[in-house]
C-alpha cells in the first residue's frame, strides 16, 4: 500500500510543474501526508516583513489538496478545482511552511477538502483553505 501511495504522490507532483517552482515535497508518516514549502527568498511578497506571497501560500495550499486527492483516489487524473476560500490568519514568516488536508467528502463527482498551514506550530495556523474538486475518469 506505501509504495502505491508513494508511487502515486510521485505521479502527481511530476504532472505539476507548478509544484516544482515552489520546490513543494510531501512526507508520509503512516497515512499521514505532510506537504512541505521550503523557504526560498523567491516566495516573499512583502520585503519589509519579510513575509511569504499570499499567492504562493494559497498555491501551496490548493496543491496539498490535489496530493491528498491523488493519494486517496490512485490512478486518477489531477482533479480540476471548482472553487478555493482563503483565510489568511497571519503573515508567513521567511521559514518553510508546512500544510495538511484533510478530505471532507469524496463523491463520485466532487471533493470537499479543508487545508491547514502552519509555520511553528500546528496550533497556531498562518492560513486555511476550505475548496471543492471535480474529481474526473481514470486516464486512459
Amino acid at each position: 500500500m506505501e509504495d502505491t501511495a508513494i508511487q502515486s504522490l510521485d505521479a502527481f507532483l511530476q504532472k505539476v510543474p507548478y509544484v516544482r517552482f515552489l520546490g513543494m515535497r510531501v512526507e508520509l508518516a503512516g497515512d499521514e501526508m505532510t506537504a512541505v514549502l521550503p523557504f526560498q527568498r523567491t516566495l516573499i511578497g512583502n520585503p519589509i516583513l519579510p513575509a511569504l506571497h499570499g499567492g504562493a501560500l494559497g498555491a501551496f495550499m490548493e496543491l496539498t489538496a490535489l496530493a491528498q486527492l491523488s493519494l486517496a483516489q490512485p490512478g486518477q487524473r489531477v482533479p480540476k478545482t471548482i472553487d478555493i476560500t482563503i483565510e489568511y490568519l497571519r503573515s508567513g514568516r521567511a521559514q518553510d511552511t508546512y500544510a495538511r488536508a484533510i478530505l471532507r467528502k469524496v463523491g463520485r463527482r466532487v471533493a470537499n477538502v479543508q487545508v491547514e498551514a502552519w509555520q511553528d506550530s500546528r496550533a497556531q495556523p498562518i492560513a486555511g483553505l476550505t475548496g471543492h474538486f471535480l474529481m474526473r475518469n481514470e486516464e486512459p
